[in-house]
């Protein structure tokens, strides 16, 4: 494989392109919105900056990597010639099933249809192609430059060459591939979901206060990082999102997302990317904690 094509610069598909790019793949980032792909083209270069400043990567690498990507806002144009590509759009089912119609019909007929989805079956996803057997879950994890798990998702149809493939490919990122079936959460999100939902229901039903929660769970369980503030991190949106999948795949009350959680999607406290959640990440909090620091 050496091109590869990525759905989606927002914050995981930049994310994938960046790796496949460092790894000298040719990468055709895509997204309708230019404003997006400027922005996710911005992102990889702090990120690179970042790397280069803590002597990971070597000037000529972070040139090298931004050179291995081009990008596009038309997606018949961009997966023209490649030979991968990794889908990483908003986590709606209806969306990544018109994007894969697309795809099946713009993509060459030899190319792997990847989706980077955290809970959606794949399967569902591959019968609206006319190449189930070439479609897979590649779910990368964030943020993708550090983290180092890709948890393929094999659909009822996916084949064992391709699977194999793309395991061997994930390890050329310099990944750690784990190989799971289509069921509702796969594994990650399956185990992780309901946790966070609980520390949720903790803080609902006024068990512990937010603080308290993450602490038990950091200092406690040597979690890098307490649930509300994950929460937050990967955006309340998805987790109520991914909880969805999960009730109504597997019919189970335990998968019920907590009314809090709800509510603030609702609300739009949707966490990092809107600034407020369980925490404030407005830039007023962040100057009046700076203030503090010089008092």
């Amino acid at each position: 494989m050496k091109k590869i094509a990525v759905i989606g610069a927002g914050t995981m598909g930049n994310g994938i392109a960046h790796v496949f790019a460092q790894n000298n793949f040719q990468v055709h980032l895509i997204d309708i919105s230019q404003s997006a792909i400027d922005k996710g083209i911005t992102t990889i270069t702090k990120n690179l900056d970042r790397l280069l400043a803590k002597e990971k990567i070597t000037q000529q690498i972070k040139d090298n990597t931004l050179l291995h990507i081009t990008a596009f806002t038309a997606v018949g144009e961009g997966v023209k010639e490649v030979d991968l590509v990794v889908e990483a759009a908003t986590e709606n089912i209806d969306l990544k099933l018109k994007i894969f119609q697309q795809l099946d019909e713009a993509a060459p007929e030899k190319a792997i249809l990847a989706t980077n989805t955290s809970s959606i079956s794949i399967t569902k996803i591959a019968s609206v192609t006319k190449r189930p057997e070439k479609v897979i879950g590649m779910h990368f994890m964030n943020p993708v430059p550090i983290m180092k798990l890709v948890e393929i998702i094999r659909g009822y149809s996916t084949s064992d060459a391709v699977t194999q493939t793309i395991m061997q490919l994930s390890e050329q990122l310099h990944k750690v591939p784990v190989e799971v079936n289509d069921y509702p959460g796969f594994i990650a999100n399956r185990i992780l979901m309901p946790m966070l939902n609980e520390a949720i229901y903790s803080l609902y039903e006024g068990v512990a206060g937010v603080y308290e929660i993450d602490t038990v769970m950091k200092l406690g369980m040597a979690h890098p990082m307490g649930p509300l503030q994950l929460a937050d991190f990967i955006g309340l949106d998805v987790c109520l999102s991914i909880l969805n999948v999960l009730h109504d795949g597997f019919g189970n009350p335990k998968y019920a997302p907590c009314p809090l959680l709800v509510n603030m999607v609702t609300a739009g406290k949707l966490g990092v990317k809107s600034g407020e959640g369980f925490y404030d990440y407005s830039e007023s909090k962040k100057a009046e904690k700076l203030a503090k620091q010089f008092q």
